[in-house]
C-alpha cells in the first residue's frame, strides 16, 4: 500500500473501538501490521504499511499495561527506524498515574519512571482524563508535549434529553467534574463523601436525598476499577429510597469482572465511553478525541521546522 508523504498513519496493535471513527475523522490511513506471539512469549512484530516521510500515530489501549507495553515500545522504535517523520501515541486511557508519590520508604513512585520511559520513545502523547491528584499537569512528568482531553462533554451530551435524573458524584474530587456535566446536561447534582480503608474497602456517605426519592439516580465517575466505591455508592443511594440507580463513566477498567459485581449488587445499568474496549461502551468520544490530535501533529511539524 502507498502512502505518500501528507498522508498520516495510524497503526493499532490490538483492535480499539476508536480505530475507524478516528481515521474518519482525521483522514488517516489504517497502517497494518502483523504481531504474533513466538511459543517462548516474544513478540513479533512486522509493520507492512510503508512510512518513511510519514506522521505516524499509534492509538493504545494501556488498560491493564504490563504485558502490552513492551510490544508498544517495538512499535514505537520499529516505526523511527523505518523513518517515519514522527511518532504519536494516543491513550485514551493513561495508566500508571495512582503512584504519584512515595508513601512508604522503598516504594517506586512508578507515574514518574513510566513517563520518563515513554517520553523517551514518542515525539506528543494525546490522553482523556488521567489520574491527576497530586500533579497539576502531566507536564510534571511528560518530557514530551502532551494533552489531556476531557470527556465530560461527551458524558453531558449522553445524559441531555434524559428526564427526572440526579446525578451523584461519589467523593470530593468528583465534585467540579459532576458539577460541570450537571450544568451541561440540565440535570441536579449531589457529591458523596468517601472514606478509603484499604484497595478493597470503602465507605461512602451522602447527603440527605429526600427532595430526590422520584428520581432516577445516575453515579458519574472518571474511572471504574474494582468497582468498590460505585457498590457503596449504590448502597447509600438505596439506604435513603432510591432504587433506579445506573452508573456511567469515561474509563471501565472493570478489574477481576467488577462490571459483573455492579450489576449483581444493586446496580440497573452501566455505561462507559470507548476509550476501553468493553461490552459498556456507549458513549463516543473520538469528536473530542480528533481535534488535539491533529493540533498535535501540526505542532509536530512546526518543531521540526
Amino acid at each position: 500500500m502507498e502512502v505518500t508523504p501528507n498522508q498520516d498513519v495510524l497503526f493499532c496493535l490490538d483492535s480499539h473501538p476508536l480505530q475507524e471513527t478516528l481515521c474518519d475523522l482525521l483522514g488517516l490511513v489504517r497502517g497494518k501490521l502483523e504481531v504474533r506471539r513466538f511459543p517462548d512469549g516474544e513478540t513479533y512484530l512486522r509493520v507492512l504499511t510503508p512510512v518513511k516521510g510519514v506522521n505516524c500515530i499509534v492509538l493504545a489501549d494501556l488498560s491493564q499495561p504490563d504485558p502490552k507495553y513492551l510490544p508498544h515500545l517495538f512499535l514505537f522504535g520499529t516505526l523511527r527506524e523505518l523513518g517515519a517523520r514522527s511518532v504519536g501515541l494516543v491513550a485514551p486511557y493513561l495508566c500508571y498515574m495512582r503512584q504519584d508519590r512515595r508513601f512508604r520508604s522503598g516504594e517506586a513512585v512508578t507515574s514518574g519512571i513510566f513517563a520518563g520511559t515513554l517520553s523517551s520513545h514518542i515525539d506528543w502523547l494525546v490522553t482523556m482524563d488521567p489520574h491527576l491528584h497530586r500533579y497539576r499537569s502531566l507536564d510534571e512528568i511528560y518530557t514530551v508535549p502532551s494533552q489531556a482531553v476531557s470527556g465530560a462533554p461527551a458524558l453531558a451530551d449522553w445524559l441531555r434529553g434524559q428526564d427526572n435524573l440526579l446525578l451523584v458524584g461519589p467523593d470530593a474530587e468528583s465534585e467540579q467534574w459532576v458539577s460541570a456535566i450537571a450544568q451541561a446536561s440540565g440535570h441536579p447534582f449531589v457529591i458523596g463523601s468517601k472514606q478509603r480503608f484499604g484497595d478493597r474497602r470503602v465507605e461512602v456517605t451522602l447527603p440527605d436525598l429526600s427532595e430526590y426519592r422520584d428520581r432516577g439516580a445516575v453515579i458519574i465517575d472518571d474511572v471504574i476499577s474494582s468497582g468498590r466505591t460505585i457498590v457503596e455508592c449504590v448502597g447509600a443511594l438505596r439506604r435513603q429510597g432510591l432504587e433506579n440507580i445506573r452508573c456511567a463513566a469515561i474509563h471501565g477498567i472493570f478489574a477481576e469482572s467488577s462490571d459483573t459485581y455492579l450489576l449483581e449488587n444493586g446496580l440497573r445499568a452501566l455505561v462507559t465511553s470507548n476509550t476501553i474496549p468493553h461490552r459498556t461502551n456507549g458513549i463516543d468520544v473520538s469528536s473530542l478525541l480528533a481535534p488535539p490530535i491533529r493540533q498535535s501533529v501540526i505542532q509536530s511539524e512546526g518543531r521540526r521546522r
